[in-house]
């Protein structure tokens, strides 16, 4: 038996579309499971508490004597083949017993399934000691071994021609290769031209090898490629890219299909194990940065204790869309978009930790030294501006605001730099003309978004001069309001505000005075100017945010 545990929930939530599906019953938020067994129906062997049951050769007659077992030893769940077509009364029969019914994905096979869920919970069981850890000896080791039976350099790649892992001997391959391997993914000029001659629809419709005549299809010298794609259940994975002279013979192809099975449990366990990193690493920050009882003990496990950092937040704005990739939802491109930051900073600020939280990806960047912040935030706007410009596509238009320095032993300090981050991204997505900016350049700005909040709680703005001189526009086709605001963004600069409306100075000197009896303003009076002035300016906030 496997003493630790992991929920239930996030046991389906990491497999779910991929080998598992919920066919009945409800997921108790505090389920644990802490085994896997395989049911063997003529031995009934004694089950341990917490253990997902795999039914391997049940079908739905056999359902209700399993149901008495799992509920008798403690079993949250059962996994049976889908499809299952569940009769109402049995339906109901379960969703009464607690027990939850999972369905195997069709093509998904029960080794995949033990595999990752050990994985799964082997992962949660060491997740303290790989706060930030990756995995991806085993994938290159893979790689190699390929290669070495095929007797070719390959490359695995993800769904959008990522470079997961290469084998050795590359130099034996051509430019396209070397250059797929420098920058850990194909060129996107390469990859537009795969999707013009229909390489993808013709690699993912096939379970078989397919050969590509690549130099005709990129336009350049180089060698034809042998691709297989990688696939759990009915999911795609990624691709296997054989660099060959010829066609590979009929054994070869054999060693690729297998292979390519053998690929897919490995990145499904390298998913796995990410899936839970990343969600631990996001609980932790989550939890640093809410001033709540937990705080203290995250930033210790984060290993930025006693420190001086600055909190950065990195989101999208909300009709962002992967255009290099059509099967991109929005979700995966911040997932993506997230994980290329939190690498990032992981080298160019050594100690920054950084996860998705929500819909942001928070970052916590501790000072070079322990001594102080000096150039703390600079480097942390400096480092920001370099990810964007790296990023491909500029991150679909990402912002990044980053909040004041904070004493890392002070959750209050934590929880008051997150504030500055959301205050700041909500300002730049309005359209600051920036893309990363500090909180202390932002302020007023924000200032402004949070009087308007109020203004909006409250009813919107009372009529007050600015309200009364539009009033008086509309109803008379007159153009006061405008002059009137000019006037106070030129500072009171009569001949310049005239100047920008194309208007002789005594005429624009009428309109202001007609402007000022209107709104019943004294312009001569700093304290009137500047409450029209702002009124001007949350006038214009409350119609940017809608």
């Amino acid at each position: 038996m496997i003493s630790h545990g992991i929920r239930l929930e996030r046991v389906v939530s990491n497999l779910a579309g991929t080998l598992l599906e919920v066919v009945a019953g409800n997921i108790d938020q505090a389920a644990l499971v802490t085994d896997v067994a395989i049911d063997e129906p003529r031995e009934q062997a004694e089950l341990q508490p917490g253990a997902v049951l795999l039914c391997t050769g049940a079908d739905v007659e056999h359902l209700p004597g399993l149901i008495d077992r799992a509920v008798a030893s403690q079993i949250p769940a059962l996994v049976l083949r889908s499809p299952l077509n569940l009769p109402a009364e049995l339906r109901a029969t379960i969703e009464r017993s607690g027990v939850v019914l999972l369905g195997l994905s069709a093509g998904a096979t029960w080794t995949q399934l033990v595999v990752l869920l050990r994985s799964l919970l082997a992962s949660s069981a060491g997740t303290e000691e790989r706060v930030a850890g990756l995995q991806a000896e085993d994938t290159f080791a893979l790689a190699n071994a390929i290669g070495a039976l095929l007797d070719a350099p390959i490359t695995i790649e993800d769904r959008t021609s990522q470079v997961l892992a290469f084998s050795g001997r590359q130099d034996e391959a051509d430019q396209a290769r070397i250059e797929a391997i420098l920058g850990r993914a194909v060129p996107q000029h390469n990859r537009q031209a795969q999707e013009r001659a229909g390489v993808f629809k013709r690699l993912y419709s096939s379970e078989k090898p397919v050969f590509f005549d690549t130099p005709q299809i990129l336009g350049a010298a180089g060698l034809p490629r042998v691709a297989i794609a990688i696939r759990a259940g009915n999911q795609v994975l990624g691709s296997i890219w054989v660099a060959v002279r010829n066609p590979l013979s009929p054994e070869k192809e054999q060693i690729l299909v297998d292979a390519a099975k053998v690929v897919a449990l490995q990145l499904l366990r390298d998913r796995v194990s990410s899936d839970v990193d990343r969600q631990v690493r996001a609980d932790l920050i989550a939890s640093a940065l809410a001033s709540g009882p937990a705080a203290l003990g995250a930033i210790e496990r984060l290993r930025l204790a006693q420190r001086t950092v600055a909190v950065l937040g990195l989101s999208l704005p909300g009709d962002t869309a992967d255009e290099s990739s059509s099967d991109q939802t929005r979700q995966q491109f911040l997932e993506r978009t997230a994980q290329a930051f939190a690498f990032h900073l992981s080298v160019a600020a050594p100690g920054a930790v950084a996860a998705l939280v929500g819909d942001v990806c928070y970052a916590i960047m501790p000072a070079m030294t322990r001594q102080g912040a000096t150039n703390l935030l600079q480097m942390a706007q400096r480092v920001s501006k370099d990810f964007l410009d790296r990023t491909p596509n500029r991150a679909g238009g990402a912002v990044i605001g980053i909040g004041r320095s904070a004493d890392s032993a002070d959750p209050t300090e934590l929880a008051r730099s997150r504030n500055d981050v959301d205050r700041s991204m909500r300002v730049l997505k309005l359209g600051h003309g920036s893309r990363v900016a500090l909180f202390t350049d932002l302020q007023m700005d924000a200032l402004l978004l949070d009087i308007g909040d109020q203004l909006r709680n409250e009813g919107g703005l009372v009529d007050g001069p600015v309200a009364r001189i539009r009033q008086y526009d509309s109803e008379h086709g007159t153009s006061l309001e405008e002059a009137l605001e000019l006037w106070l963004d030129s500072f009171g600069n009569a001949l310049s505000a005239s100047a920008a409306l194309d208007l002789h100075r005594n005429t624009f000197r009428y309109r202001l005075r007609r402007a000022a009896q209107i709104a019943q303003i004294n312009l001569n009076d700093p304290d009137e100017r500047f409450a029209a002035m702002l009124e001007f300016r949350l006038s214009r906030r409350l119609r940017d945010v809608g």
